[in-house]
């Protein structure tokens, strides 16, 4: 199975919006471009929400049978490792295998000093075509990128050959996250990690480094774009030398997690993409949820009344919320509107207050977060939540359509 030039992974916290997210896709199809869509949702949101990976798969299939989907499709069992991806094994044929955990774990000293050895003809100066810097490999540097990668490559090892018995070699697709780590790799590091993903014998087709900045959920990238664009860059033409290098597989291509409404971002990654000819996986964080509050607030009535019930609740509740996700969300309480204020807005001042628009000067970066984490309220609300949804279809699936194609699709990959 072999991963498209060009993908999104989707995410649907509630299983509502598959026929709106594809709808994003046709319309780009029309357009020129061809991007697969790929459903994801990690083990966390299925046990916060009460959903297992079947409920993604059912989704998908039926959102690609009733909107006539020609292409490519794939769901992704996301962030997985050995002690959940069971329960994802049937129905993913996609597989984000999540090291992060084991990163700076020290390594078997056997196992360490193989890798040294088998690598050790890279020491001195090491030439990456059209990376700039100078790049000079030693005995201590290898050592250390070992030490404080190999034994995160080989638990991801680990679980694709579990994988691997249970589904088939070459029916699935593999991909590595090492981005929630705590600093970026270097471009040495990077090749010395795709040597030991190599060795390991792991076919990954993408894989998510840590990038310098902050990725926080929902919101727009902090930190320097220009330096994002030079590790970006560097990063593809790592990847484009190790491949040959390395026999990896000829389509491997970089993941950028949590992308979704990193817009300052988008136009270095298209100028970057365009250059090299290469492709992107781009991994959103769940905005389709966010979207559906906007969509019910849009409609008013009931569905205002549950948005501000949900902001109600997250307000009470942001320390439980904010817990999981505490390193993706910097959210100041002194900028957060209080419920009362918040209950006697119109729609139009919640959506204000909540949709991705820089250029309005009501939006509130610290509300978008808050919510964005704030789906487990929804999840408890049950049927009055699913039943809204339904009941304001067309204001919500505007809403998740106009989202991923103009913010996402047109500004990544159509300008």
């Amino acid at each position: 199975m072999v991963l498209e030039k060009y993908s999104i992974g989707i995410g649907d916290r509630f299983g509502h919006q598959g026929n709106a997210q594809l709808q994003a896709f046709l319309t780009a199809k029309q357009l020129g471009v061809d991007v697969v869509p790929v459903w994801n949702k990690s083990n966390r949101e299925h046990i916060i929400i009460g959903t297992n990976p079947e409920d993604t798969r059912r989704e998908a299939d039926a959102a690609v049978k009733k909107m006539g989907w020609k292409g490519a499709y794939h769901v992704d069992a996301d962030h997985i490792g050995l002690g959940n991806v069971d329960k994802f094994m049937a129905y993913s044929d996609f597989f984000t295998l999540d090291v992060a955990d084991f990163i700076g774990k020290a390594p078997v000293d056997a196992d360490l000093h193989a890798f040294e050895q088998t690598l050790a003809k890279y020491i001195g100066k090491l030439n990456i075509p059209g990376v700039q810097r100078d790049i000079t490999v030693t005995e201590d540097s290898l050592h250390k990128i070992g030490t404080k990668y190999l034994y995160a490559i080989k638990e991801a090892a680990k679980t694709y050959q579990h994988i691997k018995k249970n589904k088939g070699e070459g029916k699935f697709i593999v991909e590595v996250s090492m981005d929630e780590t705590d600093a970026p790799q270097t471009p040495v590091e990077m090749f010395f990690i795709l040597a030991a993903i190599a060795l390991e014998g792991i076919p990954a087709q993408t894989i998510a480094p840590k990038f310098s900045g902050k990725f926080l959920k929902g919101i727009d990238y902090v930190g320097n774009p220009s330096a994002f664009a030079q590790e970006f860059e560097e990063d593809i033409l790592v990847i484009a030398h190790a491949v040959n290098v390395f026999n990896l597989q000829k389509n491997l291509k970089l993941s950028v997690h949590s992308g979704s409404d990193k817009f300052s971002l988008y136009p270095h990654i298209r100028r970057v993409l365009k250059k090299h000819n290469a492709g992107l996986h781009l991994k959103t964080a769940g905005t389709t949820w966010l979207e559906e509050l906007i969509g019910l607030a849009a409609a008013g009535g009931d569905g205002l009344a549950i948005a501000k019930d949900v902001y109600a609740q997250a307000y009470a509740r942001m320390d439980e919320l904010c817990k999981p996700y505490a390193n993706v969300v910097e959210i100041d309480n002194s900028k957060l509107p209080q419920p009362l204020q918040v209950n006697s807005w119109t729609s139009q001042q919640f959506v204000s207050a909540l949709q991705h628009d820089q250029k309005n000067p009501a939006f509130n970066i610290h509300l978008r977060q808050m919510l964005h984490i704030a789906f487990k309220i929804a999840a408890e609300m049950g049927a009055r939540y699913t039943s809204a949804l339904d009941n304001n279809e067309a204001s919500v699936s505007a809403s998740v359509t106009g989202n991923i194609l103009n913010r996402h699709l047109k500004p990544l990959f159509i300008g």
